[in-house]
């Protein structure tokens, strides 16, 4: 993988951190803990229950997709990244695009059940 390549998907993921940040930030503000109230009813209970797992889960999904992130910032300048870690042959520069975080390509990962 060029330098310039390089270079373009860094700034990609720096961007995508960026909304990664905001959209926990938002996220956060909906995760209050939900007691009950008694002017509502179970039904309408039971639903902001839901919506607070739904956040959680959004939340969850976030943090984990962040850390993969910064993570493949601090190796992508290393020989290893673009590189397949099961076949070790270089990873389609369109997958990287789209996954930055990917470590295998399409093929290994499907073999591997991943």
């Amino acid at each position: 993988m060029k330098q310039l390549e390089k270079e373009k998907l860094k700034k990609n993921i720096q961007k995508e951190i960026d909304l990664l940040h905001e959209e926990i930030r938002n996220i956060e503000k909906q995760l209050s803990p939900i007691k009950k109230d008694c002017s509502l009813d179970n039904i309408a209970h039971a639903s902001l229950k839901q919506d607070q797992n739904i956040n959680i889960q959004r939340y969850e999904v976030a943090k984990k997709r962040l850390n993969s992130l910064k993570a493949t910032l601090l190796r992508i300048d290393t020989k290893e990244y673009g590189i397949c870690k099961e076949c070790e042959e270089e990873i389609n520069p369109a997958r990287l695009e789209l996954l930055p975080e990917s470590q295998y390509c399409v093929r290994c990962m499907e073999e591997l059940g991943l």
